[in-house]
């Protein structure tokens, strides 16, 4: 085959509902039908995503998945992110529609829409091994969970099957450096504000405080100790 070109076809309750959930993240409507079949189509800078209406489709447990290589991420989460917020008054990072969080250097993203599909949004030269911000790369039990975690948290969208990794790690209290317990709680502070968890998120934050790390370790994983509290001002 030459110019081989593949579409998937999304299902949808509402098709309006579709349309405006879309329209509101940027995509244009370039085609919409009501019968035989209700079928639409949106498009965001060449990539189109189609949508069909299924009678008794269940949003909550629909497991349909789209992948989208764009040039960048970050830009375009943002982006996303704050048209979701105007209309939610906070970014929307659970129930239906969501987004998934992103962190700088991230490669990934995922937005569900109203009928439950997942639409993720990959840099185009995202790297296949799912270990992105943990290099160089710890082969210690602390330093494995960080990253069982971020791909259960950002490839997976599980932040609750996370948390406990993490929360499994610490527990061992096993010797390690004191900068990868840091990230740990860190990221379990993190895990705990989206999981509206306020009093985990204050108690992994009260020890974190307690670890003695120099000004350079500190620098190193600045924007992870700050990742809680920005998604705490998102949330307001």
């Amino acid at each position: 085959m030459t110019h081989a070109v593949t579409i998937p076809v999304l299902p949808c309750v509402s098709l309006d509902e579709t349309l405006d959930f879309y329209g509101l993240l940027g995509f244009q409507r370039t085609y919409r039908q009501t019968a035989p079949n209700p079928y639409a189509v949106v498009e965001h800078d060449g990539a189109q995503l189609h949508f069909a209406g299924v009678k008794g489709l269940k949003p909550t447990e629909s497991y349909t998945t789209c992948l989208v290589i764009v040039p960048e991420v970050e830009r375009l989460h943002q982006s996303f992110a704050e048209a979701l917020r105007s209309v939610f008054g906070k970014l929307p990072i659970s129930g239906l529609p969501r987004i998934s969080r992103m962190r700088k250097g991230q490669s990934r993203f995922t937005v569900v829409d109203p009928a439950g599909n997942s639409v993720i949004f990959i840099r185009k030269d995202a790297p296949d091994d799912y270990d992105e911000g943990q290099k160089p790369q710890s082969s210690s039990p602390l330093g494995k969970a960080l990253r069982a975690a971020a791909r259960l948290r950002d490839f997976k969208g599980d932040d609750r099957a996370a948390a406990k990794v993490l929360e499994v790690a610490l527990a061992r209290n096993e010797k390690g450096l004191p900068i990868e317990r840091a990230r740990a709680l860190a990221a379990r502070a993190e895990l705990a504000v989206a999981l509206g968890d306020e009093t985990r998120a204050r108690s992994a934050r009260e020890e974190l405080q307690r670890i003695p790390l120099s000004e350079t370790e500190q620098a190193q994983f600045r924007e992870e100790l700050e990742a809680a509290d920005s998604l705490a001002r998102t949330q307001r």
